[in-house]
């Protein structure tokens, strides 16, 4: 899910359609599983069992929360790392896209996020919108009729029950599939995504567990097929004109840098019509760590290059007492509540150091559970100078001196392209959404290599379970897997993309 200044959302979206064949986009395997012709009983499940974003979780007792808990592996000492498992297929690191005119999508999810998000892509040009999938039918509904309003054929539904997501994956007829629903549901729809040879898009964060975050790598090696984390905040404004002069050299050699989640949705965690059942409220109740590291880490991952030249190795995690939503929920829940039912541990605010091959360190915050304006930090500090946002405030040298802050506003030649280009975006969190949609649409349609791949999904969403073991090991830094098996020592491209030619 993405959230900028507003609130995230849990539900998904969209579909296109293709002019051209649906073969793989490079050199598939003899099937798109590797091994044979999937089935859903192939499928691995999530343990909570929650297809859709319009299905509830349920109250879950301690040993639900107790089971999320122990199936993530022990932590691994910062100066011991297990071998990266054997590579089953080939790098997607660099591998283009099939050129088709026009992208056929499916969309998994269709409460907040994902309805939001179906008006995007029904605006940008070369989009189909096939299948639409949601265990509330009438979530469903109200979204293809959105699809015919557009000009659009009536897309195709699936409905019945939270499995049916399955049936919209075997589809021959589907290029993408985006999935905008629960967290714990994640892992299983990509999976059934790529196994049906689809290209899929997630919302964050892609997994909750590091053996499943594996699980994706592996298997976007071995169908051919892109797995990508839909983080929008890599597309921000800000967050685009910094990574321009970042990799220009304004900053001098990259030093420190910090994203953050901190957003108060108290409130919508316990508004029982937003997030449809207690889904996310629940997983404080599971893990003690950043629930939800995607929106700080990927930008400053992008300023320095990891997976593309340096990579994340080690992540030491801190967390609060957990005392926020407890202490809302006396003071706004009536009596006999359920939620009152439910012990709360995940930590108030979370502060991760993360350090990179290069020596440089990340400083990750997540917190939902206080009273605070919204802020994702974003900062950015080299040898000739820092920049941080919120407000957004820079110091370089030789533009600025005597310890007093520049105006950013000066710097909007280093714009990025793509907000050049679309200086109105529109949609919500400040165009960043449209921005992140487009560019998808446009690598797919163009045959280019996607600005992020699985590696990358994979990296920015380690944090979810090793900040909340490093949590349980008193701050003990842990190892970050090397999920490029080596690549990340080669340069190559990402969101600081070239225009490309038409």
């Amino acid at each position: 899910m993405n959230d900028a200044a507003t609130p995230d959302h849990g539900a998904g979206t969209p579909g296109g359609d293709n002019d051209v064949s649906s073969t793989p986009d490079s050199t598939p395997d003899s099937a798109p599983d590797g091994t044979g012709s999937p089935t859903r009983r192939t499928v691995l499940r999530t343990s909570a069992g929650v297809a859709g974003a319009g299905v509830a979780l349920g109250a879950r007792g301690a040993s639900s929360a107790t089971a999320a808990t122990d199936r993530i592996r022990p932590p691994e000492a910062a100066g011991i790392e297990r071998p990266a498992p054997p590579r089953q297929g080939r790098t997607m690191a660099g591998v283009p896209f099939q050129r088709r005119g026009t992208v056929r999508l499916g969309i998994i999810g269709l409460g907040n996020r994902g309805d939001s998000m179906l008006g995007l892509f029904l605006a940008l040009p070369g989009v189909r919108v096939v299948a639409l999938c949601d265990p509330v039918r009438t979530k469903t509904e109200r979204s293809a009729a959105r699809v015919v309003a557009a000009g659009q054929p009536s897309p195709a539904l699936y409905t019945n029950g939270e499995d049916d997501y399955l049936r919209l994956c075997e589809r021959g007829d589907l290029d993408l599939v985006y999935v905008a629903t629960p967290w714990e549901t994640h892992f299983a729809m990509a999976k059934a995504a790529l196994l049906g040879g689809k290209h899929v898009g997630v919302e964050c964060p892609v997994a909750m567990e590091l053996d499943e975050l594996w699980g994706l790598v592996d298997l976007s090696e071995r169908t051919r097929r892109h797995c990508m984390q839909l983080e929008n905040c890599c597309y921000g404004r800000n967050e685009m004109r910094i990574l321009r002069m970042a990799h220009a050299g304004r900053f001098g050699e990259l030093l420190h840098g910090a994203g953050a989640y901190n957003h108060d949705l108290r409130d919508l965690m316990f508004d029982p019509d937003y997030y449809e059942g207690p889904w996310r409220r629940l997983w404080h109740t599971r893990l003690r760590g950043d629930l939800y590291p995607n929106h700080g880490f990927g930008p400053v991952a992008n300023y320095m290059d990891v997976n593309r030249g340096d990579r994340a190795v080690s992540i030491a995690s801190f967390g609060t007492p957990a005392l926020g939503l407890a202490e809302y929920r006396e003071a706004h829940m009536p009596p006999g509540d359920p939620s009152f039912k439910e012990s709360y541990v995940s930590a108030d605010r979370t502060i991760s150091m993360v350090r990179t091959a290069k020596g440089r360190l990340i400083r990750l915050e997540h917190d939902v559970s206080t009273p605070h304006p919204y802020s994702r930090i974003n900062s950015l500090g080299g040898t000739k100078g820092v920049f941080e946002d919120y407000p957004a405030r820079i110091y370089l040298e030789p533009d600025h001196s005597n310890h007093q802050w520049g105006d950013f506003a000066r710097y909007a030649d280093w714009d990025h392209w793509l907000w050049k280009e679309h200086a109105n975006p529109p949609g919500g969190h400040g165009g960043m959404d449209y921005i992140m949609l487009f560019r998808l649409i446009q690598t797919m349609r163009l045959g280019l290599v996607p600005d992020f791949d699985v590696y990358d999904a994979a990296v920015w969403t380690a944090p979810v379970p090793l900040s909340h073991q490093s949590i349980k090991a008193q701050g003990a830094p842990l190892k970050i897997p090397d999920f490029t098996r080596g690549e990340w020592r080669r340069s190559r491209p990402g969101v600081d993309s070239a225009k490309p030619g038409e």
